[in-house]
């Protein structure tokens, strides 16, 4: 049986070569599309980590808020909501960690999810329907879960590989728009010519095939992170019962959250999407099934007996 610590690390280990993954298939990406256009490897990959830049910049000091504001989120105080606060501000200081705003999402679909750049710039959100659906028990469970993204700096590791996918993305659909409409430079010579067609094909086929590439490793990424933070929230509160009955509760919740996208249903604690919240395990599913969540938790619960 594996325990709480080796799941925690091997996750952690797991995310951070799918990362890596994600960054040669950028770095190729730009490589490629450079020589193509005539110029050399390095420009193409200047060019790529010049757009990953900007995006990594907008995210870092704009993300947050951006994605607050599309869920519908608001900002609340002790007084609005007294039992949850107390319940973030029992787990922080149990965590050791900096008091996180905290946000509520008026909507009757049961969810929560946390933002942010680092522990000191954190927000958590949940919706009503969680709050009030939710004994005090698996509301605890759920916001150790979105507290756990928050301590092992999910919420950033989430943001990074936003950019990374989404830099691809965008020069995928540069290429693509550059074939259609014929702009690519000449080459000066015959060999040169030959070295052109050849990344040619290197590129559209990156152009091609990139997006769908990084989707997938995200989507691996974000199944690993929510086993971990399930693992980090049971070893916090010492409760896997009580993860275990939220869960349940919020897959068998037939609302769907109207605030939530195909962009945002990765940051939740289950998917928001009606259609894809009680999906099997798959390579294009954001979340690990409810049964393989449930089945993680009970074995190290035994396994720490």
């Amino acid at each position: 049986m594996v325990s709480f610590e080796g799941l925690i690390e091997h996750n952690k280990r797991l995310s951070i070569l799918l990362f890596f993954l994600l960054l040669l298939l950028l770095g190729g990406l730009g490589a490629s599309v450079g020589v193509w256009w005539g110029g050399e490897w390095y420009t193409g990959l200047l060019v790529a980590s010049a757009v990953a830049v900007i995006y990594f910049l907008i995210s870092w000091y704009a993300g947050a808020s951006m994605i607050l504001s599309m869920s519908g989120a608001r900002e609340i105080r002790h007084e609005d909501a007294p039992q949850l606060w107390n319940v973030v501000e029992e787990l922080s200081i149990a965590a050791g960690l900096p008091m996180p705003k905290v946000y509520m999402i008026e909507d009757g679909a049961m969810n929560a999810f946390a933002t942010g750049r680092d522990p000191q710039h954190a927000s958590v959100a949940i919706t009503r329907g969680l709050m009030e659906k939710l004994n005090r028990e698996e509301l605890q469970a759920v916001m150790a879960h979105e507290m756990s993204h928050v301590r092992n700096y999910d919420i950033r590791f989430a943001m990074l590989m936003a950019v990374m996918v989404g830099s691809i993305v965008l020069i995928c659909d540069v290429v693509l728009r550059s074939v259609f409409y014929g702009r690519r430079r000449s080459s000066r010579s015959s060999d040169g010519g030959k070295g052109q067609a050849v990344m040619a094909v290197v590129a559209l086929v990156l152009a091609a095939l990139a997006p769908l590439l990084a989707s997938i490793i995200q989507l691996a990424v974000s199944r690993q992170r929510e086993y971990l933070a399930d693992a980090s929230a049971v070893e916090l509160t010492r409760n896997p019962a009580g993860l275990v009955s939220a869960l349940r509760k919020l897959t068998g919740d037939p609302n769907e959250l109207e605030g939530a996208s195909r962009g945002t249903q990765h940051l939740y604690i289950v998917n928001p999407l009606r259609k894809n919240k009680k999906g099997r395990d798959s390579i294009f599913s954001t979340h690990p099934s409810l049964e393989s969540r449930i089945e993680r938790i009970e074995g190290l619960s035994a396994a720490r007996a």
